[in-house]
């Protein structure tokens, strides 16, 4: 097998898309654009991936440098496509095989697709290979044009003839070439243009006077091919990727009330038996596991969710893990590395954050637990707090295994609640209470006889 070598052209401005962020940072199912396209890249294992940039360079190098191996070349001045692949040449010197050039902002070419396009061209020992793609409204894109099944040349749309412009046969901007002559073949395309820009699909037409063969892939879902130029396109193509996401989870065993509402990033994994009712978003990284209930409005962010846990209506769940049978909701916000132990129960306008939250314990109403760690079958009364901020730093709050804190308690961290212990309600703890004990901070309650009726007579409006 000849060696392949993949180069990303990521360096356009995206006039269209009116913002001061790079084309390719825009992001399309929990990703930026070039992040998909990348993904597909590494696929087919090349033996190595160059990423050329341009417009706000250093911000897409910044966004891509979690990825090992990527070599990076700035084109400056950006002179089309053609000028983009001749920068890649320093970085290729003395490669050879096959180069496949990707464009940043085609999210959706799938890895099946790109390793038909490698094996096709291997297989019929092409100078050039085209993906191509029959569409009903070609406009904006580039036409295949042939002589009788051979493909002739590329024209783009704004150097075609009436008739050329009725061609419905599109060029995708991907190809793979035969790495041996392509740059010197490449500095031979001249700027005779409406752009007065280098573009590479004159290489079709170069590599056909010189007698050498030029094949084609035509893809069957155009929507691989699709690019995105504008905030429009870029709408229609998420909704493209999420219809697909949704589909391939339906058909692995989850049920989705509301296809059209589900909001799931593609690397977002879901198991069989688990439901999701209307308007949930899970996004990053997140793992649901298998007959877990998510009811609407619910949000969920790089977090894992294990097996048969319910998660109630309007809940915002970030950078966390809730164990299996847990259950949580309606309103409860966990954020920043919170853990929820097995069959826990997190209650309405309950926020925790930086907790680790044991087995079995239940906070059942308007409470907020920070920077805690809380035991097994711990109960936290409604309108608890653990005051974890001195004004300067975070301090740490301990609740040990089965002890009980009242409704309305404030604790004053640091301080650790022992094995067992019970606080009073409304008691502020600013001490450790230790095991087994109770402690209360509010004096005897005192009653006055006959205020009210003494009140009305100091103030008979009142």
């Amino acid at each position: 097998m000849a060696e392949v070598h993949v180069v990303i052209l990521a360096g356009g401005k995206g006039t269209r898309m009116k913002s001061a962020r790079p084309k390719v940072l825009h992001r399309l199912a929990g990703l930026p654009l070039v992040e998909h396209v990348l993904a597909t890249a590494v696929a087919i294992q090349p033996r190595s991936i160059s990423i050329v940039i341009g417009h706000e360079a250093s911000r897409v190098r910044e966004a891509l440098a979690r990825h090992a191996g990527l070599s990076f070349v700035v084109q400056e001045p950006q002179l089309g496509t053609a000028h983009a692949l001749l920068t890649t040449e320093p970085l290729l010197e003395g490669a050879s095989g096959t180069l496949v050039l990707l464009s940043g902002d085609v999210p959706l070419l799938t890895p099946k697709t790109l390793q038909t396009l490698v094996d096709r061209h291997g297989s019929t020992h092409a100078a050039a290979t085209v993906v191509t793609a029959i569409v009903g409204n070609p406009h904006g894109y580039g036409r295949i044009v042939r002589n009788g099944q051979e493909i002739a040349r590329i024209v783009e749309e704004k150097d075609a003839t009436a008739v050329e412009r009725e061609i419905c046969e599109i060029n995708s901007g991907i190809y793979a070439f035969e790495l041996e002559g392509l740059f010197d073949a490449v500095r031979g395309i001249a700027a005779e243009n409406a752009q007065r820009e280098y573009y590479l699909p004159d290489l079709v037409a170069i590599f056909r006077r010189q007698g050498k063969h030029v094949d084609t892939v035509t893809v069957a879902n155009a929507a691989e091919i699709e690019g995105v130029n504008s905030r429009a396109e870029l709408a229609a193509l998420t909704r493209q990727a999420r219809a697909q996401k949704t589909t391939e989870l339906m058909a692995a065993g989850v049920t989705i009330e509301d296809p059209a509402t589900a909001y799931v990033d593609r690397d977002v994994s879901v198991g069989a038996d688990t439901v999701l009712h209307p308007n949930v978003s899970l996004e990053g990284t997140t793992s649901i596991g298998r007959g877990v209930e998510i009811y609407g409005g619910v949000r969920i962010v790089n977090s894992t969710v294990g097996d048969n846990v319910t998660i109630l209506d309007h809940c915002v769940i970030s950078h966390s893990h809730i164990a299996a049978g847990a259950s949580l909701g309606p309103f409860a916000h966990l954020r920043n590395s919170v853990e929820i132990g097995e069959g826990a129960h997190i209650g309405n306008f309950v926020e925790l954050k930086k907790t680790t939250f044991g087995a079995g314990s239940k906070a059942g109403h308007l409470a907020y637990l920070g920077d805690s760690t809380i035991g097994e079958k711990v109960n936290i009364g409604a309108g608890t707090i653990t005051c974890n901020y001195d004004g300067e730093k975070k301090n740490p709050t301990i609740i040990e295994d089965g002890a009980f804190i009242g409704s309305d308690s404030q604790l004053v961290a640091p301080v650790t609640i022992g094995r067992g212990a019970y606080v009073g309600s409304g008691s502020t703890i600013r001490e450790s209470v230790p095991p087994a004990s109770l402690a209360v901070s509010a004096g005897k309650q005192r009653n006055i006889e006959n205020w009210v009726e003494k009140r009305k007579k100091r103030d008979p409006g009142a």
